[in-house]
C-alpha cells in the first residue's frame, strides 16, 4: 500500500487521470458482466406472464375475427361507385337490365323463365342494390366533406396570411409616407438655394458700396 501511494505521488497529474479512467472502465466492465450473469441466471416464471406496463397490450384473439381491409382503397372504390350511380349511364343500363329481365320472364319460353310475375327475384335484387348504394354514397359524401373541411382550413390559413401581409404592407407604406414627409423636396432645396444666393448677392453689393 505504501509503495502504491509513493508511486501515485511520483506520477504526473495526467498519468493519475489516465489511471483513474482505466480503473473506472474496469469497474464498469465488471458491473456489466455481473448484470449479464444475473439476467441469464434469473429463472423464468412458470405461471402465466404478468402484464408489463412498458409494453403495449395486444388484442386478444376472439372467437370471431373480422376481416382486415384498407380504408383508403375501400373509400376510393366507394367514391367511384357513387360517381357511377350518379350518372346517366347507370340509369340507362339499369333500365336496359330491368326491361330485359321483364321481357325474358314474360315473352321467353316457359322453360327459360326463372322469375315469373310479380318478379319477386327482381324486386329482391333492386332492394339489395339500393341497400348497398345508400351506404356507399354516404361514405363517399363523408370523404368529400373531410376534403372540403381540409380545403376550408387551408383557405382560412391562406386568407389569414394574406391579411397579415396586407397589414404589414400598409404599415410599411404609412412609415414610408411619414418618412417622406420629413425629407426635403427638390423645390424646397431650390428655393432655399435661391434665397441663399440672393442673400450672398446682397452682401456682395453692400461690400462693393463700402
Amino acid at each position: 500500500m505504501d509503495a502504491d501511494r509513493k508511486n501515485r505521488r511520483d506520477e504526473t497529474p495526467r498519468q493519475r487521470l489516465q489511471g483513474e479512467l482505466r480503473e473506472l472502465r474496469e469497474l464498469r466492465e465488471l458491473r456489466a458482466r455481473e448484470g449479464s450473469q444475473r439476467r441469464t441466471a434469473r429463472p423464468e416464471p412458470s405461471g402465466p406472464a404478468r402484464n408489463r406496463l412498458d409494453q403495449p397490450r395486444t388484442a386478444r384473439p376472439g372467437l370471431i375475427t373480422l376481416p382486415v381491409y384498407d380504408p383508403e382503397a375501400f373509400g376510393k372504390l366507394s367514391e367511384r361507385i357513387a360517381r357511377f350511380l350518379g350518372t346517366g349511364r347507370f340509369i340507362v343500363w339499369m333500365t336496359v337490365v330491368v326491361v330485359a329481365w321483364v321481357a325474358w320472364n314474360t315473352i321467353g319460353p316457359v322453360s327459360w323463365r326463372f322469375d315469373d310475375y310479380p318478379f319477386i327475384f327482381l324486386t329482391l335484387m333492386l332492394s339489395l342494390q339500393a341497400s348497398y348504394a345508400a351506404p356507399l354514397i354516404l361514405l363517399a359524401q363523408n370523404r368529400q366533406d373531410d376534403r372540403d373541411r381540409v380545403n376550408m382550413e387551408q383557405d382560412r390559413a391562406r386568407s389569414d396570411r394574406n391579411i397579415a401581409d396586407t397589414e404589414y404592407l400598409t404599415r410599411e407604406v404609412a412609415a414610408l409616407r411619414h418618412g417622406l414627409g420629413e425629407v426635403a423636396t427638390r423645390d424646397f432645396v431650390r428655393s432655399e438655394l435661391q434665397a441663399l444666393l440672393k442673400e450672398l448677392d446682397e452682401r456682395r453689393d453692400a461690400a462693393d458700396r463700402l
